[in-house]
């Protein structure tokens, strides 16, 4: 069995942790509480050993958002040597802000990136089948790895 470490970041009060225990069916969190572990800049190397996937979490009301993501895409991605295909944006609307999905003027690289747009309270499914998609296809990535790994192993 293949396991995968996929990492969920973002700026502050993006929706992280909402959205990750939505997509793993954990407990219902009512209100916002700061996930303070990991706010420093000295714990991303051990968050990024070995991790096969990152999905960067914004809230696409906030335009502050859209250029933080940029330093999130730089680290944990470009410096990590990851491809793009390994990265997913979530452009997470939080309960009551309207949800628009208007087209978001993304700067290149992210522009050629995945985007989901996520409303747990008008469409939770939505964002669950592409995430379902964007794990599947890293674990295929992973297993084709493997076997190549193992042909040289072999010849």
């Amino acid at each position: 069995m293949l396991k995968a470490k996929i990492l969920f970041v973002g700026p502050c009060e993006s929706g992280k942790t909402v959205l990750a225990n939505f997509l793993t069916e954990s407990s219902d969190i009512t209100e916002y509480n700061p996930t303070q572990g990991v706010r420093f800049e000295s714990c991303w190397p051990a968050l990024m050993k070995d991790a096969h996937g990152v999905v960067i979490v914004f809230n696409a009301d906030i335009p502050s958002h859209l250029k933080e993501i940029e330093m999130w895409y730089s680290c944990f991605v470009q410096q990590q040597f990851l491809q793009d295909s390994h990265c997913m944006l979530v452009a997470h609307h939080k309960p009551g802000s309207g949800g628009e999905r208007g087209s978001l003027a993304l700067s290149p690289p992210l522009n050629k990136l995945k985007l989901v747009h996520s409303n747990l309270e008008e469409d939770p499914e939505e964002v669950r089948v592409e995430f379902i998609k964007y794990l599947k296809s890293i674990i295929n990535s992973m297993s084709e790895s493997r076997d190549r790994e193992e042909m040289l192993i072999i010849t």
